[in-house]
């Protein structure tokens, strides 16, 4: 610091030597070296703010870049081809035929069809219910076929949207995309299970008719076995001839 105001002194000669006598002394200039370094630490300071906001700014920037990113949907949707899944899988079971999913309509089959045959029914309305029991029987295990195939149907449908979503959530860009990504494969394991439930219910349907399809043919078994056996009056013995 000596040495530099030693030359900041020799330069004020110096100045004052080359200026002369006709200059007066409030034109010289002095040159401060307190005051210099002063000034180029304020400048530096104020450089590093600069630089600082700056800084922030771009990790401001780069924040509302990743929430753009967070907040981003996911460009791929299976919800349609989902939807036509189940639908048709539901029309196919409203589709049921006979004897349907419905409470009422089985509690009424069940107090004539396939009620205990009594003795005041005809042997024309046992037959016919019979009849009847049977077609129910054949119409349910058609009913539960029908429902595998479609179920079974579906499988490809599902296969595509499932490697579809894998891949969507794999490259998912932010969370929402990930989140979406994970809905969708709920919503198609909700699916595969909606078609699960199908499939036990047609093919339940089809075993409960069945069975009710015999025991109901067994109680009508041992009612046409007593009316066959206490028909009319009975054997009575008469005389007979046979040769001339």
């Amino acid at each position: 610091m000596n040495h530099v105001r030693r030359l900041a002194v020799a330069g004020v000669i110096a100045l004052a030597v080359f200026v002369g006598p006709h200059r007066t002394s409030a034109q010289l200039v002095v040159f401060d070296p307190n005051n210099y370094a002063q000034n180029v630490l304020t400048a530096a300071r104020s450089l590093q703010q600069i630089n600082n906001q700056i800084v922030s700014l771009q990790n401001q920037a780069q924040m509302l870049i990743n929430q753009a990113r967070n907040l981003a949907t996911l460009p791929f949707s299976s919800l349609l081809q989902l939807e036509q899944s189940i639908l048709r899988t539901q029309q196919l079971l409203a589709q049921a035929q006979r004897i349907a999913y419905d409470i009422q309509q089985i509690d009424r089959a069940f107090s004539t069809t396939y009620a205990s045959a009594s003795s005041s029914l005809s042997n024309q309305v046992l037959i016919a219910n019979a009849q009847t029991r049977w077609q129910n029987a054949m119409a349910g295990m058609q009913d539960a076929m029908r429902t595998q195939a479609t179920v079974v149907g579906n499988l490809n449908t599902n296969h595509t949207q499932m490697s579809a979503l894998v891949t969507a959530s794999q490259g998912a860009s932010g969370a929402l995309q990930a989140s979406q990504a994970g809905n969708q494969l709920l919503a198609l394991a909700s699916q595969q299970l909606a078609d699960l439930t199908a499939v036990v219910a047609a093919h339940g349907r089809a075993q409960n008719l069945e069975s009710a399809q015999r025991a109901a043919a067994q109680d009508q078994g041992r009612e046409q076995l007593r009316r066959f056996l206490t028909q009319g009056a009975g054997y009575q013995t008469t005389t007979v001839q046979m040769f001339h």
